[in-house]
């Protein structure tokens, strides 16, 4: 029964059985992220957006024919002000964090600015954007927690089993 199914799958056109995939299958929403440190990795540039309940890093969802590593850096430049070319931005080890609870999926890029750099924010975005020690973090929200956990940042870096989430 299994192999008449399968041969029968992949009969139908290739719109179909793309249809028929989306329709049976998790869907995940793709976003990029943009961990920027100082070239002496002691300070994380960290933003506060509305609410306000906690500080986040800068990050955003893919635009239609964007690449992964495109899109970490625009949402850079679109909330801090800091342009850079994507060539400046490299994987994060590991480079996508898979939250299957909210069913999304984080590319995360990481690279270095001198912290004297000038922030201009999106007031619609964002509240407020500031350098912080990585050894006296501000109040973090949950995600950010959970995602800098992966590179042993935050509050959560002790924790495996936040890692495994």
């Amino acid at each position: 029964m299994r192999a008449l199914t399968y041969r029968t799958f992949y009969r139908l056109p290739g719109r179909w059985r793309r249809r028929i995939v989306r329709t049976f299958q998790p869907t995940y929403t793709i976003g990029a992220v943009a961990v920027v440190r100082d070239p002496q990795l002691t300070r994380i540039l960290l933003l506060r957006q509305p609410p306000g309940a906690g500080w986040s890093l800068p990050a955003g969802l893919m635009d239609r024919g964007e690449t992964p590593v495109q899109c970490a850096a625009r949402e850079l430049a679109e909330e801090t002000g800091i342009k850079l070319p994507p060539e400046r931005m490299r994987a994060a080890n590991p480079n996508a964090i898979v939250h299957t609870r909210g069913q999304w999926v984080d590319m995360v890029f990481e690279t270095e600015v001198e912290p004297g750099v000038e922030l201009v924010v999106d007031s619609a975005e964002v509240i407020e954007a500031a350098w912080h020690r990585l050894d006296n973090l501000p109040p973090l929200t949950v995600s950010t927690s959970q995602l800098l956990a992966h590179y042993a940042i935050g509050p959560y870096k002790d924790y495996p089993e936040v890692r495994e989430a």
